[in-house]
């Protein structure tokens, strides 16, 4: 028999804070978070014709083959009837715009002449900003969370989407949705989301701005505590790395522990990096049996702050401080790559190897232009 699964309803959100302008929504994935957002589009298209703009990070991931069946699940529950009737029983979408149609048994199509909605990828909003979207008023940006890294200077671009959209309005609700694949994330640095990394699940936080603005951030309770979903029977392994498909705990690679002991003396070197308000230390150790990096988190201040190595994320006057570690030439910085890459660095816990993870991932996406 199967399970009985309540998708996820951002319905109490609205309910509490309805005057936020943003709301950040994280958690285990297929809980329904996008079709809940999607469903909350076209409800307000059968209200008052308002559109949506489905966001995406890369402009594959808006073409035809990725998003013709967005509205499948929709279509199929009947949930596009249950606000249509027999007005509408498909959505169709081409060239960044979806539209509502009826396709008769006999093959007659017949479309609505608007588009209810629109799709837009980061990478390229720029060839829209002379055009105007005045009926929008729900934004999705789905997938903002990224395993893989993100574009360079991202949160900007994505602001500037925002304000090609939303001009001079007031009336527009950002939804931003995403998966616990990884909690290095610009947008939590740049809306200065503080709590994020300790945040419960199941909880919600609310973030107000000076300026009046405020950002609802939920991160989702787990489906395990309504019964489960019934896919869940096919990643049941014990595997940290799964677990965000099954309880929306965060993702996580298993990283090398440290099974020697060293002493002060075998330790040749010091480095840090300092990395989205964390200061990790790397130590340099040489046995006899060989090199390594032990890296893990440093509590206390840099003991030698002029003379160790920095490496960051910043611009720094002091000739000691160095941003990208992966565009950097030194002997100290093409060693701890050789050694990366020879799988000669250890780590206190899996969540400073997470740490490295990102900042290398960072330093590789660096550029000058940015």
């Amino acid at each position: 028999m199967a399970r009985k699964f309540k998708f996820y309803s951002a319905d109490h959100l609205l309910k509490d804070f309805p005057d936020a302008q943003y709301y950040v929504i994280y958690g285990e994935r297929s809980n329904g978070k996008t079709y809940d957002a999607l469903s909350r589009g076209l409800r307000n298209y059968a209200k008052a014709r308002d559109q949506f703009a489905y966001l995406r990070r890369w402009g594959e991931d808006i073409r035809s083959k990725n998003l013709s069946n967005l509205f499948s699940g929709h279509i199929e529950n009947g949930y596009l009837k249950s606000l249509f009737g027999d007005e509408w029983n498909q959505i169709y979408y081409r060239s960044g715009k979806f539209y509502l149609e009826r396709r008769d048994e006999d093959g007659t199509i017949t479309r609505d002449e608007n588009p209810c909605g629109y799709a837009f990828d980061l990478n390229g909003m720029e060839h829209y900003k002379s055009t105007s979207f005045p009926r929008i008023t729900t934004i999705i940006f789905d997938e903002f969370l990224s395993r893989n890294g993100y574009i360079p200077n991202e949160f900007v671009l994505f602001q500037n989407s925002l304000s090609t959209i939303i001009r001079h309005r007031d009336n527009v609700k950002i939804f931003m949705l995403g998966n616990t694949v990884n909690q290095s994330c610009p947008y939590f640095q740049e809306m200065g989301l503080t709590h994020v990394k300790k945040q419960k699940q199941g909880t919600v936080d609310l973030y107000t701005y000076p300026n009046g603005a405020k950002v609802v951030v939920e991160y989702a309770e787990s489906s395990y505590k309504r019964g489960g979903k019934a896919s869940d029977v096919y990643f049941a392994f014990d595997d940290p790395e799964l677990n965000m498909i099954t309880t929306g705990v965060w993702e996580m690679n298993i990283y090398p522990h440290l099974s020697i002991k060293y002493r002060p003396k075998d330790v040749v070197a010091n480095f840090f990096i300092d990395f989205e308000g964390e200061l990790f230390h790397g130590e340099i150790v040489v046995l006899d049996t060989g090199h390594f990096i032990f890296l893990h988190r440093k509590t206390t201040p840099i003991k030698n702050e002029n003379e160790d190595v920095v490496y960051t994320t910043k611009a720094d006057e002091r000739w000691n401080y160095k941003m990208a570690l992966t565009k950097q030439t030194d002997k100290m910085s093409v060693f701890i790559m050789k050694c990366l890459r020879e799988n000669r660095i250890f780590y206190s816990s899996n969540e400073v190897g997470e740490a490295l993870r990102n900042y290398v991932m960072w330093s590789d996406s660096y550029s000058i232009k940015n």
